[in-house]
């Protein structure tokens, strides 16, 4: 009986002869498929190299100030998380930030508990995770040398361990990108329906950490295309199993959007913000608050959509707001595309560029405690792009059956570039750089010994020119790590450690003298602590560096007025509200300021403008009420602490306030029941207690 032809393109089931083992450096060769069992003494070895240099970095930061600090993006990701833990599972709005990451956290907190120190463990031994399956895809991409190089490689990367051990998205980051470069790998060996699916759930699980890996999908949609020994049939096969693998995790997340949020997201509504943070006329290539000043998670959404309704004068949703932003990015390119090529080029640059560009927290300062950061001297992203380029170049040969990397790379640079650069956007990078670098290293000498001299010559060119162009300095490292200090100043201060605080805004402004926010913030902290002098000398720096920071004319017009000089504290709360006509504090001062010096009009008209900017300001409303109160009147007195307990019903005072002001106008049952419910709000209130008596028992 004849043998049955075999139907082309069937399935995509195929599976490819083995080529034979080989473990020297690169060439046209693949790796070897070993059996799993020989493989895993080797892989747990990058493994625990990489889980012990990261202890070791948690271990030796552990007694700095900063360890605890949850700061930027990892305190709005730890509220989430301890809202998630609390039963809200679901939230209310369309996600603005990738969602991911908080409930990883939340599953954290609930198993093992919330302390920084067990989630920085938890994320090491992720890290070290990641870092074996990088050096097992370079082992069948390549071969057994190189793939535990690039594995080592990794596991000692600086910026791996400092942002890999930070409560922040990047360990989840590296781990997804590292499972689909793994499966990659399996996928190009013996392409399997099985093997893309589980890649289009890990670039799908990527996604809902860095939103910006949707650009992936491209990359091997077109691999799959471009899969020619299969029949189209078989070809589709694949490439619908791709997509039911990346739904499989998206549409979960969609689904719960359209349901909150009213509006269809695969991810989050951040993608018109971010875009024009990265393409406006006043962009710099790295990240700027919408709102100057207010570059915290906790601002971003908000400010976003005041700034959108503010301009097309009403309410705005999520997918409006996001639309609002795009065009005004998209207005600038169209308006001005020399400066915007000239913005994209400085973007390209600061991609390659050796120095790790902080958010938050900059692995430089953090050096001082960590020896593993110390190797960022001589192992950074200026070491390894060259290194990398050299890997290129060795493992030409090969381009056919790697070229998916090569885009896959460049597709991410790309998505980078667009946007903005800052060191944990463009860390996705360094495992593809990484992968090459290891053969460049594994490959150099037989390259050598191999090639002739000119080639030799042109590679070594190419090599040092890249290296020039990565270490270019274009960001002065100082910036950053004063950035990082006046952050650890904040939370420090939030957490009552006041001395810690004082000591962090000095080193701030020790490495950057004309950092007004870091003066600002050091003023505020010398005035509470009684230190009027030195405030008033930080405060008046402050203005004097940054004429429009509002805030601190503001500040330095309180201390003035602490010190006695009501004519200079008006003159800069004045300053304060012109400079920023949004602004309610320096109105309220002022009307303290006015209503003390007997000007009672003037300081009800600033009273009445600060609540117009603050309606939920209850000092000021308080304020107002107790001026109308002593000008006679106490109808209107009445209304303003009113509208304040509704707006604030669990305020003792405001109740106590509303019931001397409802006695004074011969309400005494309702004065009775005001000051009552100021004691069930305060039991403990002595005036509220000593005016239901007086009221009781009149003399």
């Amino acid at each position: 009986m004849a043998p049955r032809k075999p139907r082309r393109g069937r399935t995509p089931d195929v599976r490819r002869p083995k080529p034979e083992a080989h473990d020297g450096p690169p060439d046209v060769r693949s790796s070897p498929s070993s059996a799993g069992g020989a493989r895993l003494p080797w892989l747990l070895g990058i493994f625990l190299l990489a889980l012990a240099v990261r202890l070791l970095h948690v271990w030796q930061i552990h007694g700095a100030a900063f360890f605890d600090l949850r700061l930027g993006d990892a305190a709005a990701y730890d509220q989430w998380a301890r809202q998630i833990v609390g039963g809200d599972w679901i939230g209310h709005d369309v996600f603005y930030q990738a969602p991911l990451y908080p409930y990883f956290l939340a599953l954290i907190y609930a198993t093992l508990g919330s302390s920084v120190l067990i989630v920085r463990t938890v994320q090491a031994v992720l890290s070290a995770a990641a870092c074996a399956l990088l050096a097992h895809a370079g082992w069948r991409f390549f071969s057994k040398r190189i793939g535990l190089v690039a594995g080592a490689m990794l596991a000692l990367y600086p910026p791996s361990i400092f942002l890999d051990t930070l409560v922040q998205k990047s360990a989840v980051d590296l781990f997804f990108l590292c499972l689909s470069i793994w499966l990659l790998s399996r996928l190009v060996q013996r392409p399997s329906r099985g093997t893309i699916f589980w890649l289009g759930a890990a670039l799908g699980g990527f996604m809902l950490t860095r939103e910006n890996a949707l650009v992936l999908v491209v990359p091997m949609l077109l691999w799959v295309a471009l899969q020619h020994h299969f029949a189209w049939r078989a070809r589709a096969a694949l490439g619908a199993c791709l997509l039911a693998g990346l739904a499989v995790v998206l549409l979960p997340v969609a689904t719960r959007n359209a349901i909150v949020g009213g509006e269809f997201y695969v991810t989050t509504s951040q993608f018109g913000p971010n875009f024009y943070i990265g393409n406006n006329p006043h962009a710099d290539g790295t990240y700027q608050s919408l709102k100057p000043r207010r570059g915290r998670a906790q601002f971003e959404r908000q400010d976003a959509t005041d700034i959108a309704e503010a301009a097309e004068g009403r309410r705005l949703t999520p997918a409006d707001v996001s639309g609002y932003f795009t065009d005004q990015a998209l207005a600038f390119i169209r308006n001005e595309p020399g400066h915007w090529l000239d913005l994209l080029a400085r973007k390209f640059a600061l991609t390659w560029n050796s120095t790790e560009i902080s958010d938050t927290e900059d692995q430089y300062t953090a050096a001082a405690w960590s020896w593993p950061l110390k190797l960022g001297v001589i192992w950074n992203l200026g070491v390894l792009a060259p290194l990398a380029i050299l890997g290129l170049w060795i493992t030409w040969d090969k381009r056919r059956e790697i070229w998916i990397l090569y885009v896959m790379l460049a597709a991410y640079v790309a998505s980078v570039t667009l946007f903005y650069v800052f060191a944990r956007y463009r860390f996705p990078i360094v495992p593809f750089l990484i992968l090459f670098a290891a053969a460049g290293c594994a490959g150099v000498a037989r390259f050598v010994r191999a090639r002739p001299p000119r080639e030799i010559v042109a590679c070594a060119v190419l090599v040092v020119a890249v290296a020039v162009f990565c270490n270019w300095p274009m960001i002065p490292i100082a910036r950053l790590e004063a950035t990082t200090h006046y952050n650890y100043g904040v939370g420090l201060e939030a957490e009552g450690r006041q001395a810690d605080a004082v000591s962090q805004y000095q080193q701030a402004i020790e490495l950057l003298p004309t950092f007004a926010l870091a003066h600002n913030d050091l003023g505020l902290l010398y005035g509470e602590q009684g230190h009027l002098a030195e405030a008033t000398a930080e405060l008046t720096q402050a203005v004097r560096l940054d004429p429009t920071y509002a805030k601190a004319e503001n500040n330095l017009g309180v201390v003035l007025g602490q010190q006695g000089n009501a004519r200079d504290a008006a003159a800069h709360f004045e300053r304060a509200a012109r400079l920023d006509p949004t602004y309610a504090d320096p109105h309220r001062n002022l009307a303290q300021l006015l209503a003390a010096a007997g000007q009672a009009d003037e300081a009800s008209r600033e009273y009445q403008q600060a609540i117009a900017l603050a309606p939920d300001d209850a000092t000021a409303r308080n304020e107002y009420a107790a001026l109308l109160a002593r000008t006679g009147q106490l109808d209107a007195a009445a209304d303003q602490l009113r509208a304040l307990v509704a707006r604030s019903p669990d305020r003792a005072d405001v109740h106590n306030n509303l019931g001397i002001v409802l006695a004074q106008q011969g309400h005494l049952t309702e004065a009775a029941q005001e000051f009552r419910r100021a004691l069930d709000i305060d039991p403990q209130s002595v005036q509220a207690r000593r005016n239901l008596e007086r009221l009781q028992h009149p003399q």
